[in-house]
């Protein structure tokens, strides 16, 4: 799509309430009780019903499934309000279209390209290297989850392929969370769903999903184990999990120190540690291989080309007697039941 094009385009309208339907075969489990959720379907689409088990009501606001359980509302809206905090600090989001139909190739803003460069090197390694070897395996496009799911960006590129994405994340708001979303619908021929969800209590029933993408939010877990036992719970036979874009170092130590130096600048610029939970933070080689014994799941780690500064901070970091800085790989995962 051209630059000129983009430039040109109306501001996206709401989609209607059949547009965001619910897909036939996606089927919902209570975040609560974890039994089958079933929605009342009318002719004016999905509408709000209770868990026949325990009450829990799921219902749409702004066009957004909301499947939060209440007590676990609760438990994040300070994680939410540091995490939108810091995120505005850092100039998140646009109110052009463009800002959000150029991602990952590039941020128009110019206030996190850099961040950009990665997320986009990281995206053409994933569609080169994996994708393409899973869309060829399963013909007709792949039911994804894309887990931490942001502003769409990912689910939107999904969409463009041909797959069945569905965006999950803990942010509602339009310019950095799921709501950010309308600026896509208007080039895609189905509005894909959203869910506010958390990710260690999927709405969504088991064995559903061929492709579960964790895009730079693996690492916001506080138990990795519970985590990715429960995205495996939504693989079918054979299915995939992807961790893009989560800090990964070659020892503990380093992490732990990344997370201290974090939080304390945070505090200094922002005014929050944002630790309101306690997120995990980064991965090793170790906790791959523990999780992996755990949960029977084969790891695969590529690690994409950020070109030649990125390659030489390790050595930059050793001569000026700093800690070893993070790297960015691409995990993939085949779990027990392939």
């Amino acid at each position: 799509m051209s630059t000129t094009l983009l430039r040109d385009i109306a501001p996206t309208s709401p989609p209607s309430a059949k547009s965001v339907s619910l897909p036939p075969g996606l089927r919902l489990r209570c975040p609560v009780c974890c039994l089958p959720f079933r929605l009342s379907n009318s002719e004016e689409g999905f509408q709000p019903s209770k868990c026949d088990a325990c009450g829990f009501e799921i219902m749409q606001e702004g066009w957004i499934w909301k499947a939060l359980a209440p007590s676990r509302e609760s438990r994040f809206r300070q994680f939410i309000t540091d995490y939108e905090t810091v995120r505005a600090r850092e100039g998140r989001g646009s109110l052009s279209s463009l800002y959000y139909l150029s991602l990952p190739q590039r941020d128009i803003t110019g206030r996190n390209s850099w961040q950009w460069r990665i997320r986009h090197r990281s995206f053409r390694y994933l569609e080169k290297n994996i994708l393409s070897s899973l869309e060829r395996a399963r013909q007709g496009g792949l039911d994804i989850l894309d887990v931490g799911a942001g502003n769409c960006w990912l689910s939107y590129r999904l969409a463009l392929r041909g797959h069945r994405p569905v965006a999950a994340d803990l942010l509602l708001n339009d310019w950095d969370g799921l709501g950010a979303a309308r600026h896509y619908f208007t080039f895609l021929k189905r509005p894909f769903p959203r869910f506010q969800a958390e990710m260690d209590r999927l709405p969504f029933d088991d064995a559903q999903f061929d492709l579960i993408i964790f895009n730079a939010s693996f690492h916001y877990s506080e138990a990795y184990e519970e985590t990715l036992a429960e995205s495996s719970r939504c693989l079918r036979r054979s299915g995939t999990v992807l961790i893009l874009d989560s800090p990964f170092y070659s020892r503990e130590e380093c992490g732990r120190q990344m997370v201290d130096e974090r939080q304390a600048a945070f505090e200094k610029r922002y005014g929050t540690r944002s630790d309101s939970i306690q997120s995990c933070e980064f991965l090793t080689p170790d906790i791959l291989e523990g999780l992996g014994r755990k949960l029977g799941v084969r790891w695969q780690v590529f690690e994409p080309w950020y070109g030649l500064g990125w390659a030489l901070r390790p050595w930059v970091a050793k001569l000026r007697g700093r800690r070893e800085p993070s790297k960015f790989f691409l995990v993939q995962g085949t779990t027990k039941f392939a």
